[in-house]
């Protein structure tokens, strides 16, 4: 028989699956899958319960419903001063991960080099390539993450198609200063290339601005921005993300969501066109809950001995493990971690291509997008195993 797809058939069962298997396996609070452990804000919900009764169940339209895209466009005025033209300018997929690839379809041929920049989330290596391209890594290091200039100019060259942006960054928590866009966009510019701006945690951010690479001098025309429903309404199983791009990009990316999906549910569309309508306050206090319970989880590691890195955005934080792994790297401890203490996280070296340099092996990633008590009792065990 013929074989399959031999570069997914040759992929290993991820750490993810592997960490969330045994924390079902030892009855341990799980802290490395991203995602909330309560329910969005009703009244969303109750928009999407109401929808699935008002006769509207049939496919919406290509591009998304035209209430969900005309919100879009006003979060993007709201936000951050940009004008877009609902009409032609914002796609709506079936979630971020989608839409991902969707913009990299849009604009990746075999052969392109597209920019990455590590440590990076796990689909976009995948992603680049099964469409053929070649990744080009740039590596931030901790504790800070800082974009490395050199590196960077010398991941450009005369194939560059595009660059990947992830901001704020997971795993790594960090949100990018004005300063290293303006590198970014100047490279953009100067290799005519293309950047495709994940900014899913773009409302989870902690007295730090987010500044989308959009809004850039020469950006307008060269960006997809995405966001997510899942991220700003801590709803992540409705996958519905949206694209902001200019129309010339957005035509394509909606001929590329054509062939992966067609659509997304109409009803959800619907609740998140009211829901990204919300008042400041919501966002505010959105931003605010996540920043108490990540303060909480650092001040505990930071007692237990674990030197945490900067966390400016996102769900995520970093810590060093090297106090207590005993000569373990990262995978070794995470294991340990939820056999012995009870607790899930993810070792950051997953987030690294593995066919590049040798990651760090002193990192694991905890997410805080948890409840206080869920927080607290993890801290409980890890204080029990460590002590």
């Amino acid at each position: 028989m013929k074989t399959p797809n031999q570069y997914l058939a040759s992929l290993p069962t991820t750490i993810f699956t592997i960490m969330s298997q045994l924390a079902v396996k030892h009855g341990a609070i799980n802290l490395g899958q991203g995602f909330p452990d309560t329910e969005g804000p009703q009244d969303i919900i109750q928009v999407a319960a109401d929808a699935l009764r008002d006769g509207r169940n049939q496919y919406a339209p290509l591009t998304g419903l035209p209430e969900l895209r005309e919100a879009v466009a006003a979060s993007n005025r709201r936000f951050y001063g940009l004008e877009v033209d609902p009409a032609t300018e914002v796609v709506v997929t079936s979630g971020a991960t989608e839409a991902l690839a969707a913009c990299l379809m849009a604009v990746v041929e075999p052969g392109d080099e597209v920019v990455v920049i590590e440590p990076l989330y796990d689909t976009y290596l995948p992603a680049l390539k099964l469409l053929g391209a070649v990744p080009r890594c740039v590596r931030l290091a901790p504790p800070h993450w800082s974009v490395p200039e050199a590196e960077l100019r010398a991941a450009f060259g005369p194939k560059t198609k595009a660059i990947m942006l992830n901001s704020p960054m997971n795993p790594s928590g960090k949100v990018f200063v004005r300063k290293e866009l303006e590198l970014i966009a100047e490279l953009v510019r100067e290799h005519d290339a293309y950047a495709i701006c994940d900014e899913v945690y773009e409302h989870l951010t902690f007295h730090v601005k987010h500044i989308p690479l959009m809004t850039l001098p020469g950006m307008r025309e060269r960006c997809m921005r995405i966001g997510s429903a899942g991220k700003s309404f801590s709803l992540t199983g409705w996958k519905v993300g949206y694209v902001t791009a200019p129309a010339a990009l957005a035509s394509v990316v909606a001929k590329a969501h054509q062939v992966l999906v067609f659509a997304t549910a109409p009803n959800l569309q619907r609740a998140v066109a009211y829901g990204l309508n919300k008042d400041d306050s919501y966002y505010e206090g959105l931003s605010a809950q996540m920043e108490t319970q990540r303060d909480l989880l650092r001040d505990g590691l930071h007692w237990l001995g674990f030197e945490t890195l900067p966390a400016d955005g996102s769900y995520f934080i970093v810590a060093d493990i090297s106090r207590h792994a005993a000569g373990r790297g990262d995978v070794e401890f995470a294991r340990w971690l939820v056999e012995h203490a009870g607790v899930a996280t993810i070792p950051v070296s997953a987030f690294y291509d593995p066919q590049g340099d040798a990651p760090p092996q002193n990192l694991i990633r905890f997410a805080f997008c948890k409840k206080p008590e869920i927080l607290r009792e993890a801290l409980k065990r890890l204080e029990k195993a460590l002590s």
